[in-house]
This record gives C-alpha cells, sequence and structure tokens, in this order.
C-alpha cells in the first residue's frame, strides 16, 4: 500500500500537468477563434456602417420601405434612364428596374456595390442594373432623365450646381432626406426622414430661348 500510495502521488503531478496543458491548448483555440471570428465581421461589417473615403462625408443609412415607395411615386409616368447617386446597398436601383427603367447606381464602397450586384441578381433584375464603383464628383451625369439622390446637408450646394450644369432639360431630380438649397421642388411627398422633393430642370433653364439659339446653327 505505501509504494502504491507513492506510485500514485508521483503520477498525479505528470497527470495534473497534461491536463492542464491540454485545457490551454484548448483555450487557446478558443481565443483564436473567437478573435479571428470578430476580425472577420469587422472586416465584413465596417464598410456597411462606415462612410467610405469621400470629399463629403456620405455615411450609408439605407433607404425606408417608405421612402422607396415615396420615391417610386415620383417617378410614375416618367421613362428614360435613372441613376441613383450614392447607391449604397443598391435597394432604390432594384426597386427602379423592377418598375422597368434602365437603373444604374454609382456608390464609392466596393463592398455595397458587389453586394448590389448580388442582390440585383438575387432578385432576377441584373440585366437592367449596373452599379459602378466610382466618386459622384468624377462622373457626368448628363446622359440620364431620372436622378435620386441621398444625399446630406454639406454636399447639396456643391451637387445642384453640378447637375444644372450636366443634365438636360426633361430630367427629374429627386432628393431623399434633404433638399436642395436653391431649387423649389415641383413636387414633394412623405413626411419626417421619408419625404422626397422633386425637381424637374426645365424649370430652372431658360430650355426653350436654348433650342431657339441652336435651330439656325443647326439647319446653316
Amino acid at each position: 500500500p505505501g509504494a502504491m500510495s507513492e506510485a500514485v502521488t508521483k503520477e498525479s503531478p505528470a497527470q495534473d500537468g497534461e491536463g492542464g496543458s491540454r485545457r490551454s491548448s484548448w483555450g487557446l483555440l478558443v481565443t483564436a477563434g473567437v478573435g479571428g471570428t470578430l476580425v472577420a465581421l469587422y472586416a465584413v461589417v465596417t464598410p456597411f456602417v462606415t462612410p467610405a473615403l469621400r470629399k463629403v462625408c456620405l455615411p450609408f443609412v439605407p433607404a425606408t420601405a417608405t421612402q422607396i415607395q415615396n420615391v417610386l411615386k415620383m417617378l410614375e409616368n416618367r421613362s428614360g434612364p435613372l441613376v441613383d447617386i450614392g447607391s449604397g446597398d443598391g435597394r432604390i436601383v432594384i426597386a427602379a428596374a423592377k418598375k422597368g427603367f434602365k437603373a444604374v447606381g454609382y456608390e464609392l464602397n466596393p463592398w455595397l456595390v458587389w453586394y448590389s450586384r448580388y442582390r440585383a441578381w438575387r432578385d432576377g433584375v441584373h440585366q437592367n442594373t449596373k452599379f459602378y464603383i466610382s466618386d459622384l464628383w468624377k462622373v457626368s451625369f448628363s446622359h440620364y432623365r431620372n436622378i435620386v439622390v441621398f444625399g446630406v446637408p454639406q454636399m447639396m450646394p456643391q451637387l445642384e450646381k453640378k447637375l444644372e450644369e450636366e443634365l438636360e432639360c426633361n430630367a427629374r431630380i429627386i432628393a431623399c432626406r434633404f433638399p436642395f438649397p436653391c431649387w423649389i421642388p415641383d413636387h414633394t411627398t412623405g413626411e419626417g426622414i421619408d419625404t422626397v422633393w422633386a425637381y424637374d430642370l426645365k424649370h430652372y433653364r431658360r430650355c426653350e430661348t436654348k433650342s431657339l439659339e441652336i435651330t439656325p446653327e443647326t439647319e446653316s
């Protein structure tokens, strides 16, 4: 019995050491797994909740279902190509495509663009939609007739000037959340954050005078 007791006593520290080592290894594995998961989650989620690098900070705030319906209401009886400036996760572009528009989204955040393309494919409208990774200040919107803008107050004055210079007289600009500072909206719908303003550019240009000036040149 004394020898047996001594043998057990000698073996116990070794067994405890092996068990502690195993527990330590499992602890390291669990810690590494949790840490890796958090890093991966941060890498995926961060682009969706923080602004991409822009001259004017334009954070991603998803459009509500009411905002989308209000935008579609402003597009009734309209035709021609549509562009969403700062298209986010593509929900406005996709909704417009389902209504028959050839719709394009410009977004600087690549994660959101890739996700938008996936959503368009999933919803079966990828043939009528396109999404581009681009800075809105470096793009000309001259060939679009319908323009949707989810902007912030800091960018609206400069964007108002850019659109007035580039767009044709038959263009309609639809602003969500924040109106343009100088233009007077032709139509308004919704309330609160769901308010949508529509501006017909023909009311801010001398379109008829411009066309009369061009006609003699084309005839000569």
